[in-house]
């Protein structure tokens, strides 16, 4: 999902008020992965899709790193990415679709 460099800055601003809130100050967020990540499920799914669909991405990530295996910032990158595979997979069913044939659990996580 694109954004116009005006909105790109307000949301990098954002980002990072939130996250220094939040004291993870070290995260690096790929805004363009969650936006797109949105986007899709959003239109695969209904609209509210997008919220609830990112918020599980970056909780499944964050239990990933909370047990060890997501440590660095490498690995909560790789987590992160690899959470919205599943979720971008998930949303190529649409709403109508059933659970992922290979899951998170699938990937090692």
């Amino acid at each position: 999902m694109a954004v116009d460099e005006n909105e790109a800055q307000v949301l990098d601003q954002w980002t990072h008020r939130l996250a220094q809130a939040l004291q993870i100050l070290d995260l690096e967020v790929d805004q363009e992965l969650l936006l797109d990540l949105a986007r899709k499920s959003a239109g695969s799914v209904i609209h509210a899709a997008a919220p609830v669909t990112t918020f599980l991405v970056g909780y499944a990530a964050g239990l990933a790193a909370g047990n060890g295996s997501a440590g660095s910032k490498t690995g909560s990158t790789a987590a992160i990415t690899q959470a919205a595979d599943v979720a971008f997979r998930l949303c190529e069913d649409g709403h109508d679709g059933g659970p992922a044939t290979k899951g998170w659990a699938d990937t090692g996580q």
